[in-house]
């Protein structure tokens, strides 16, 4: 059965953060709100937390997880940053993007593409992820709650609750957080190339 915590969407709790850190470091999986829909997930060397996501979504080895930031110098320790992108991700963050840049060796191979050693990073602005990344102090390993068939990433907490309580540890709950995913810009070949439109703003990349 998942705990389910009601989260204040702009002054989050620090009990109820306690409680989810303490959740992710024994290796739980959560549901929580970012700042364009609400995601799975759990921590980064959490193999078994993994294919725990993988099976609620019906995702194969082949789907790429996004590794979620605290901050800029989080995210610089995933991934090689030229001058160009340096600047342009750096004024674009934290926002409702998500990067695909070179990984570095401090991300596990098995989370980067096999070929490219690419993988995908981003820094939300929402405050109760926000805390809940500053408490853990490591990036969360994420992907978008979106179900398998379904148009929309799922928005309701006590829905989430409802239909994932047997195969989640925790549901953060602060309100509806839109069904907008992630602006994906693909930066591995030097230069941005916009690969999915959503929720950021994609011209100015």
């Amino acid at each position: 059965m998942a705990r389910y915590l009601d989260v204040h969407p702009e002054n989050p709790q620090p009990r109820s953060i306690s409680q989810v850190v303490e959740i992710l470091r024994k290796d739980g999986v959560i549901a929580y709100p970012t700042d364009s829909c609400y995601a799975l997930g759990t921590r980064i060397d959490n193999h078994e937390g993994a294919e725990r996501i993988r099976k609620i979504r019906h995702l194969d080895d082949r789907h790429h997880f996004t590794l979620v930031c605290s901050d800029f110098h989080q995210l610089g320790q995933l991934v090689h940053l030229d001058n160009s992108a340096f600047r342009a991700i750096k004024a674009a963050t934290p926002g409702p993007y998500t990067f695909i840049l070179s990984a570095t060796p401090e991300v596990p191979r098995r989370l980067a593409h096999a070929k490219k050693r690419s993988v995908g990073v981003r820094i939300p602005q929402h405050p109760v992820v926000s805390a809940i990344l500053r408490e853990l102090g490591e990036p969360l390993l994420s992907s978008t709650l979106l179900l398998p068939g379904a148009d929309w990433p799922m928005t309701e907490g006590w829905q989430i609750k409802e239909e994932l309580d047997d195969v989640l540890d925790a549901v953060v709950d602060a309100g509806d957080c839109g069904t907008v995913p992630t602006t994906v810009v693909d930066w591995t070949d030097g230069t941005p190339e916009v690969v999915r439109v959503g929720a950021g703003d994609p011209d100015r990349f």
